[in-house]
């Protein structure tokens, strides 16, 4: 069976449960799931040991301290039993060949050296003869045995800070917006950033999509911003966002993390592989921020999210005694920890990506699947792109800084009104009052038109506005004016309308008087005297 324990432990179960230890303790301590912790603990709190008859020990559940007896069960360290020799399973055999060595392993076990390991020393510096079978089932009982007790660690004023990620609420996309790309549902899941001031527990907590390196970093930098300093190192796990390769004693630093770093002066060290109690602190800073500022919360957008977080840090986590320190957080960071802290460097980390983009047909180029403009005039040109995580700046060929935008999500434009050619600006763009301005320009009637034309018909008559200034480019000034008088006199506000009376008074053909003389026209006497001599002439 996968869960069957030996005596030893079992015995030890049953003890530490009647000493009072809660079975996530003992769990913990001894390395053993929970539910069978627990499944031995019922079975000591529900019908204590039972002495042998006779023994005088009936009405002693927990033998004193220090006693001796082949069945004491093996106790945590700091027991008095703990140096006691090792009793070989079942309580009978010889003793293992291990015992004579045994100050010698548990100090190779505190420095957390493997089996492998040791043998190897015992057997190249000590003269071991036994096998690594021995020496593995030694240190197994040794460790079952008698573990070691946590080191709790204290830290100075600003000489630590513990960061860690938790699952954050989600993010709900309310109905009619539209979805980012790449997005096929409104419920996007978020991760939430805590760092934790070793010293006094002062925190800061943000909502993030993604667990990349360049979001960590600028969750960092918000942080320090948020602290007014830096503390001197950051404890973090091995995430991948920020450890390239995960190593006790030689960890491999993402480059982009280390120069950020080395810009706020300030070292990261990692934990040690699968050990989440090296960074306890912010563990259950983690927790904290889950369960009492989070837990069954959903928010519109990220920004709501980290709004109502930067809230519940100032007016909740800030106010509350420690349960640890037994101070206020606020205080105790105000008047303890902020001092200690290095001063934050006279600009942000520069921490950017860099690429060859070229521009569009729509005068935009693509970052990080969101679009940004640039001038007109480098339509189809290749161009530079640096970005980072909060803004884009654009460079030409010359790297001369052409555009500047704030970053976008995936899926938007960012579109700045000196990048849009004048040509390509609708009347709409320009407002309502340019094209009452402009109408105007026509004549006092047409203006009088437009205004009542737009009282009358609301929106749709900015269209009709703009088509009565694109008469004036295939008719007089005046006619339109005579047109627009008419049709206010009838309370006709239709374009249609000013387009047919311009249409009348175009087919009206204009009378001309016919002059009788004129000094360099011959008068109808002379052609007839003409015609006449014609005549006699012909025959």
């Amino acid at each position: 069976m996968a869960n069957r324990l030996k005596m030893a432990e079992i015995q030890a179960i049953q003890t530490l449960r009647l000493r009072g230890w809660s079975r996530r303790r003992i769990a913990r301590e001894l390395g053993i799931d929970r539910e069978t912790v627990g499944r031995y603990a019922d079975l000591a709190e529900s019908k204590p040991a039972n002495p042998p008859p006779g023994s005088g020990a009936e009405n002693q559940p927990n033998p004193p301290p220090g006693s001796e007896g082949e069945n004491q069960p093996n106790l945590p360290a700091g027991s008095d039993v703990q140096n006691q020799p090792n009793p070989p399973p079942g309580g009978c055999g010889p003793p293992s060949a291990c015992e004579p060595f045994r100050d010698i392993i548990l100090e190779a076990l505190e420095q957390g050296l493997s089996g492998q390991r040791i043998w190897q020393e015992l057997r190249s510096d000590h003269e071991f003869r036994g096998g690594y079978d021995s020496v593995k089932r030694f240190v197994r009982r040794l460790n079952a045995a008698t573990p070691l007790p946590f080191r709790r660690m204290e830290c100075e004023p600003g000489a630590e800070a513990q960061i860690d990620f938790g699952v954050g609420a989600p993010v709900i996309i309310p109905e009619g917006e539209p979805l980012p790309v790449g997005v096929k549902t409104r419920r996007r899941n978020t991760h939430v950033f805590r760092i934790v001031l070793s010293h006094s527990r002062k925190a800061y907590s943000e909502a993030v999509y993604r667990q990349t390196t360049e979001e960590f970093i600028r969750c960092l930098e918000n942080a320090f911003h948020h602290f007014g300093g830096v503390p001197a190192t950051l404890v973090i796990d091995n995430l991948k966002a920020a450890v390239t390769k995960a190593d006790w004693f030689d960890p491999e630093i993402h480059p982009k993390l280390r120069s950020f770093c080395a810009h706020y002066g300030t070292v990261v060290l990692p934990t040690r592989p699968a050990t989440p109690r090296h960074k306890g602190k912010v563990e259950r800073g983690v927790d904290y921020v889950q369960e009492n500022a989070l837990k069954g919360r959903q928010f519109g957008s990220l920004c709501d999210e980290n709004r109502y977080l930067l809230e519940w840090e100032t007016q909740t986590a800030d106010t509350r005694i420690h349960g640890t320190t037994r101070k206020q957080v606020k205080r105790c960071f105000e008047e303890v920890d902020r001092p200690a802290l290095s001063p934050l460097p006279a600009e942000r980390f520069p921490f950017f990506h860099e690429s060859q983009r070229k521009v569009n047909r729509d005068g935009h180029v693509e970052v990080d699947k969101a679009y940004y403009s640039v001038p007109a005039e480098y339509l189809g040109h290749v161009v530079w792109a640096r970005w980072d995580g909060r803004t884009v700046r654009i460079f030409n060929h010359r790297f001369e800084q052409i555009a500047y935008h704030a970053r976008h999500e995936p899926g938007q434009f960012s579109s700045q009104p000196g990048h849009i050619p004048e040509r390509k600006r609708s009347g709409i763009e320009k407002g309502t009052a340019w094209l009452l301005s402009k109408a105007s320009l026509i004549g006092p009637q047409s203006a009088r038109w437009s205004e009542q034309m737009l009282a009358q018909r609301g929106i749709e008559g900015v269209r009709v506005l703009m088509g009565l200034l694109s008469l004036s480019k295939q008719h007089p000034c005046d006619r339109i004016e005579e047109a627009c008088e008419v049709a206010l006199s009838h309370g006709e506000y239709h374009l249609r309308t000013i387009r047919k009376l311009i249409q009348q008074h175009g087919d009206r053909q204009e009378q001309f008087e016919f002059i009788e003389e004129h000094p360099i026209i011959r008068s109808l006497s002379d052609y007839g005297d003409l015609v006449h001599t014609a005549f006699q002439k012909e025959p």
